[in-house]
């Protein structure tokens, strides 16, 4: 039997941005992941990985992705504090993919890790 290719209209896009990479992945909405991508899978290499050239570049690969699967309309989930996040946003509206939401699940310490004893002279 020939198989289906499955339609999936709404989706979830996760940009985690660190300091030294950009990982985007693509899921449905129970969570399973359809196609990721990142700036290192797009060949830049060093401290290019984090520009927002990089991020650009690799919203470009997954909103490719998106269109593929029919996903017109998606959530983005942002996580991390690197410099590649907006301009993903940016390339991933610009594609023609809708953006219902934006949500903001950066990590932030209360009261931080426990400070290093004084130091005896």
């Amino acid at each position: 039997m020939k198989k289906k290719k499955k339609k999936i209209y709404y989706g979830d896009i996760y940009i985690y941005s660190t300091f030294n990479n950009i990982i985007i992945s693509l899921t449905d909405k129970i969570g399973n992941v359809l196609a990721w991508s990142s700036s290192g899978k797009m060949k830049f290499r060093g401290s290019k990985k984090n520009t927002p050239f990089a991020g650009q570049i690799t919203a470009q690969n997954i909103s490719d992705r998106c269109l593929y699967f029919g996903i017109k309309k998606v959530d983005i989930i942002i996580k991390g504090p690197g410099s590649g996040r907006d301009s993903a946003i940016r390339t991933i509206n610009n594609n023609g993919i809708t953006i219902l939401s934006i949500k903001d699940k950066t990590p932030l310490p209360h009261n931080g890790c426990r400070p290093p004893k004084k130091r005896r002279i």
